[in-house]
């Protein structure tokens, strides 16, 4: 290399991105410590690339009609064959849908809520204890998980629980979500369940078939915090993605944000419903149901954005 050239991972102008995102990292304090110290710009290894940005800001395109995003009632006053019809069709056409009278009161959902603002919203010294690139760790909080992979972070904090098949013990969940974590966390799986069957007996299976397959085997919750943003034109709470799952339980506070890009007819707002739960269906899922019936798979083209 010549003396001219700059090392690796150092920009012509001096700006050493692995050095950067390092500094941050080391603060423990994720990007609500920025915004506690008073940011007001945010630093480069939060830009996002212009066409990125645009993708995701732009408006939906024309062709995409209002309710798009199916709303199923689980309890409703139909037989289970209609209702599983429902969600067959909901899964297969658009792999993302919103269910009521799921059975998780909204209670729970709302404390779950609260105790995750809670955490994040403790002073830094009291989450640092939690703060870990581990994933031997079962409760580890952080922010952006692929930091250090990632063309650009992502303005959000993360506190991550695996909570199947082997839970951690009470005393290893930060005290502002240690049991209300654990009670939303079994009333997710139930809901899950509750799914999977409807999805394994409207493909001609039994009840169980899915589940005995092992698609509820494991549960883990990602906590997502987006705290408020300087110059949110420049950045993102999180990137374009599809979920490697089986299947995705997904609740939303009020503020809204969620997107969801549907084959080629452009990106779709999810608007939060009252006392709703969001259903998507994952990667794992689709590969399995390739594997099961000779019927529809439940193959969306779908990526989302949160």
């Amino acid at each position: 290399m010549s003396a001219t050239e700059p090392a690796a991972g150092v920009a012509s102008d001096g700006f050493d991105r692995r050095r950067e995102l390092q500094a941050f990292d080391d603060t423990k304090a994720g990007v609500k410590g920025l915004v506690d110290a008073g940011v007001t710009a945010i630093r480069a290894i939060f830009r996002h690339a212009p066409d990125s940005l645009e993708a995701t800001s732009s408006p939906p395109s024309t062709d995409v009609a209002a309710g798009t995003i199916p709303i199923i009632d689980l309890a409703a006053a139909a037989p289970r064959g209609e209702v599983a019809a429902r969600v067959k069709r909901a899964a297969e056409t658009v792999g993302f849908f919103q269910v009521t009278n799921h059975g998780v009161p909204r209670e729970l959902m709302a404390g779950v809520l609260a105790g995750v603002r809670r955490f994040n919203e403790q002073p830094a010294e009291v989450k640092r204890r939690f703060y870990t690139r581990d994933t031997a760790h079962k409760v580890r909080f952080s922010s952006n998980y692929d930091l250090f992979q990632s063309a650009a972070a992502n303005w959000r904090d993360t506190l991550f629980c695996e909570l199947a098949p082997d839970p951690p013990r009470p005393e290893e969940l930060p005290e502002a979500v240690r049991y209300v974590m654990l009670e939303y966390g079994d009333a997710a799986t139930k809901l899950a369940l509750w799914v999977l069957e409807l999805l394994s007996e409207s493909l001609g299976l039994a009840s169980d078939h899915l589940r005995e397959m092992g698609c509820a085997h494991s549960l883990n919750v990602a906590s997502h915090y987006y705290p408020p943003c300087p110059e949110p034109h420049l950045t993102l709470g999180t990137s374009r993605h599809a979920d490697a799952t089986f299947v995705t339980v997904l609740l939303q506070d009020g503020m809204g944000g969620l997107q969801v890009l549907l084959d080629r007819r452009g990106w779709v707002d999810v608007p939060p419903l009252p006392g709703a739960l969001i259903v998507n269906i994952g990667d794992f899922l689709q590969a399995s149901t390739l594997c099961t019936s000779s019927a529809s798979p439940f193959c969306p083209e779908l990526v989302h954005v949160m």
